[in-house]
């Protein structure tokens, strides 16, 4: 395993409406109509300034010789600006932090048509993509660079656009699922049920939890989907009992719907195990909902989010959105790739194959054979706060592994 090393950048062609003050930020579903791509919850935000006029950006690049040229693909206007300039912000941060400067980084805005930043980024020389935030404008991106084989590093989770050139950064709702399956199968579990909303989301999550369970050596007692309401929630909570009996059962989507599931579940069965995805990181609700007690899922490592988001509030006073860290890691990435990569010269794909992988912020990562990213997951559980009624804790009871095994 390689530690990612680091260098420096300019970031040009941002929006003044771009820079908008966030509040605290909570991770949860936000409606992201992109097949399987989910952006967390940011804090909310006050309406963008007013346009500002700006000139137009030169038609080139000025010429470098010892810089290399990197694209930033995201989002500075519309509903994902905020997302988009926090991306932004972070992948300056590692720059900064590293005192880096053999990288000219440059951001080019998706909100107006992401093959379009992608034929403008290819136009002024860029030799690696990264981003962009949406599975949709992944594909769309990766139609543009097929022919020059400019590799793109996305931030969505969508891993049907991975291959050719194109790799998925995004955590994968599969591989949560398999981490929490394998910690409930070590504790005993050996009968599961899954509930899993309808919709792209629910489709993969219920997929992979087929997967998990039989490579876990466990019995799968039955699926039930349902839509995003209390009544479709409970219907499907009656069929799924119909099916069996069954000690842990995935709620595969987010905390909100598996509070809502969870009351129906335990009825007549209290010790009855609840597993979550990684939608569940980060959100407040799990700390109040007593009925959560016992459950488990899988999700990044926040040791090191924390020195991050007390770094990130320094320099730009406001808190990041948890998928910030992809900005910052995807440059570290970079950087440790540079190395071996000469200025002007087609980007070193091969090395993204590393199978020792690379430590970022989240943790440990690499990229699989079909460009889908594969991460170190920890496991946490909810538990009550000692001596409350109404409070819990959501303690790590499974590490984040530190290394990678094959």
């Amino acid at each position: 395993m390689f530690n990612i090393g680091a260098q420096m950048t300019q970031n040009s062609n941002r929006t003044a409406a771009a820079s908008w003050t966030r509040r605290a930020m909570a991770i949860g579903l936000s409606a992201t109509l992109a097949a399987c791509t989910v952006i967390p919850k940011g804090p909310k935000a006050p309406p963008p300034p007013p346009a500002q006029t700006q000139a137009p950006p030169p038609a080139n690049l000025p010429t470098d010789t010892d810089r290399h040229r990197v694209a930033l693909l995201v989002p500075q206007n519309g509903p994902n600006a905020a997302a988009g300039q926090a991306l932004a912000n972070a992948s300056t941060m590692a720059l900064l932090d590293m005192n880096a400067s053999n990288l000219r980084i440059t951001t080019y805005d998706t909100s107006a048509g992401a093959a379009a930043a992608a034929s403008k980024a290819l136009a002024d020389g860029n030799r690696l993509i990264l981003g962009p935030l949406l599975g949709e404008d992944a594909a769309a991106v990766a139609q543009v660079t097929r022919a020059s084989h400019v590799p793109v590093v996305s931030f969505s989770n969508d891993y049907t656009v991975a291959g050719g050139d194109t790799f998925i950064m995004g955590t994968i709702p599969a591989q949560s699922i398999t981490r929490v399956v394998r910690y409930a199968k070590g504790l005993g579990v050996t009968r599961f049920a899954a509930l899993v909303p309808l919709g792209v989301y629910g489709e993969r999550a219920s997929t992979a939890m087929v997967n998990a369970v039989r490579n876990s050596g466990g019995q799968l007692v039955g699926i039930e989907t349902y839509g995003r309401d209390p009544a479709s929630i409970s219907a499907a909570v009656r069929k799924l009992k119909a099916h069996g009996t069954f000690d842990a059962v995935l709620v595969g989507d987010t905390a909100r719907a598996a509070a809502q599931a969870a009351p129906l579940l335990k009825a007549g069965k209290p010790t009855m195990r609840i597993l979550g995805t990684e939608l569940w990181s980060g959100e407040a609700l799990l700390a109040r909902t007593p009925a959560l007690r016992g459950s488990l899922y899988a999700a990044l490592s926040d040791t090191h989010f924390r020195q991050f988001s007390d770094r990130y509030r320094t320099r730009y006073g406001e808190a990041p959105y948890r998928i910030a860290t992809m900005g910052y890691d995807s440059v570290l990435l970079t950087l440790r790739i540079a190395r071996e990569w000469q200025p002007g010269r087609p980007f070193p794909t091969q090395r993204l194959y590393d199978k020792g992988g690379f430590a970022g912020t989240d943790g440990i990562f690499r990229f699989n054979a079909n460009n889908v990213i594969e991460r170190s997951l920890e496991v946490r559980e909810i538990k009550a706060v000692p001596g409350s009624t109404t409070s819990n804790t959501v303690p790590v009871v499974s590490p984040a592994p530190a290394r990678f095994d094959d």
